[in-house]
């Protein structure tokens, strides 16, 4: 196998099995990147006199080459290379011989794999932010065109206050906003440009890091060379808190979900094709889509104290624990943007059931609050009115005789069933997703 640090002797077999790992497959992830941050290095070498503008001219070319491979699918792995690094040096030299050999210099595998990583970071970020605005979306629909149909609201587990489905699907509408703002975060750090700090402590060769950021598409640079390699795993817990966040959001929507679908609810109903039966009874309609979701979920928000865990207690500079990274976030990601596609899916064949409230007594007492507030209206003092109802509630002679919805029931601050502020809550996404 070749390898960018080979010095003439090879590792025993069983210790490069060990060190490698997954970690080949992975990097297949990888290659698009790699190619583009080559590219950026030696356009900067050649401004600083460090590489002939003719073999420049050549890389770039070959550079394109690889990167259409990568492209249609072409690009593999071979078994001769360590990792995405050497099999791009290695296809380079095969068509250019020595010249293909200069890509190395003034960088170290270091700040080469923390570019390839924060490049690919940034795009996976820029993806679920559009599969997180593609379900806000779907939510803000669903909570105006449901905004009239009355839901129990629960506390406890009991039933407490009237709420309404576009309360629902609003909420949710609303919370992804803070979790966009949390994307947007991670996306700031990711977005540095750490090329140029070589193994960490920077490079006697007078690169120009200014140009690189700027070719990369990088919003700033990480000016320490030992901070830039201090970014590793740091960069990777921003994003896994980022998708921690979101997937809390996701994890709390497939419990509702999963609640409500039951036979003790009823509120929401799926066609019968995304739902699973029982292999022994045969009226079920199991909610297995909401179930799995809760618990890729789980997982999702188990990374980022994996990561932490991983590179806690490491003194500053490379280490090969960093590697580990990878296996941990790559599916982390996979999963997050798995999860919103799906739940999207589902949303658009969501069924709500509209005669909840008037089709059973069971929920009059979640009104009470609404007669303690009609009598604090009439001039009662709040607690003789709360007093009352709480009697008349024990005794069993509550009966609510008001509207049972929600123009009826005359809600009309910001945040309300009768008020849920659809177009400020879309506003407030805009200004979140703006990064």
């Amino acid at each position: 196998m070749q390898t960018l640090w080979n010095k003439g002797v090879e590792a025993a077999q069983v210790v490069e099995d060990f060190t490698v790992g997954n970690d080949r497959e992975l990097d297949m992830r990888l290659a698009k990147y790699d190619v583009l941050g080559s590219k950026a290095h030696i356009a900067m070498l050649t401004k600083v006199g460090l590489l002939p503008a003719d073999e420049e001219r050549l890389l770039q070319k070959e550079l394109d080459n690889i990167l259409g491979q990568i492209e249609r699918g072409e690009f593999v792995l071979e078994d001769c290379a360590e990792d995405i690094h050497s099999q791009v040096e290695i296809c380079l030299t095969r068509a250019l011989g020595d010249l293909g050999k200069k890509i190395h210099s003034g960088r170290s595998r270091n700040d080469q794999v923390l570019v390839d990583l924060k490049l690919y970071m940034r795009a996976e970020l820029v993806a679920i932010r559009e599969l997180v605005l593609q379900l806000f979306e779907q939510f803000q629909k669903l909570s105006e065109q449901h905004k009239n149909v009355i839901l129990p609201g629960y506390t406890h587990g009991q039933i407490a206050m009237p709420s309404s489905f576009g309360m629902w699907f609003g909420a949710y509408a609303e919370t992804l906003c803070d979790d966009m703002l949390m994307l947007g975060a991670a996306f700031k750090i990711v977005n540095q440009n750490p090329l140029g700090s070589a193994a960490g402590y920077g490079s006697s060769f007078p690169l120009d890091r200014q140009q690189t950021t700027e070719a990369l598409g990088f919003e700033d640079l990480n000016y320490n060379s030992v901070a830039a390699q201090m970014s590793r795993g740091k960069s990777e817990k921003a994003v896994a808190a980022a998708l921690a966040s979101l997937a809390a959001t996701l994890n709390k929507f497939a419990a509702d979900c999963c609640l409500y679908m039951g036979s003790n609810f009823k509120f929401i109903s799926f066609p019968d094709a995304l739902t699973t039966g029982s292999s022994i009874m045969p009226h079920k309609k199991n909610p297995d889509v909401w179930e799995i979701m809760r618990g890729k979920a789980n997982r999702i928000q188990a990374a980022e104290t994996t990561i932490a865990q991983l590179t806690a207690n490491l003194p500053h500079g490379y280490h090969r624990d960093f590697q580990l990274l990878k296996d941990i976030l790559f599916p982390t990601i996979d999963a997050t943007k798995e999860c919103l596609s799906m739940c999207l899916y589902m949303l658009q064949n969501i069924g709500v059931r509209e005669d909840i409230v008037s089709g059973s007594d069971m929920y009059n007492d979640m009104f009470t609050v609404e007669e303690v507030n009609n009598m604090v209206v009439s001039g009662v003092p709040f607690r003789d009115a709360y007093r009352q109802i709480g009697i008349a509630v024990k005794e069993g002679n509550f009966c609510y005789t008001g509207a049972k919805t929600v123009t009826g029931l005359g809600h009309t601050h910001m945040g309300s069933i009768g008020n849920l502020c659809t177009e400020q809550i879309s506003q407030k996404m805009t200004r979140a997703a703006r990064w």
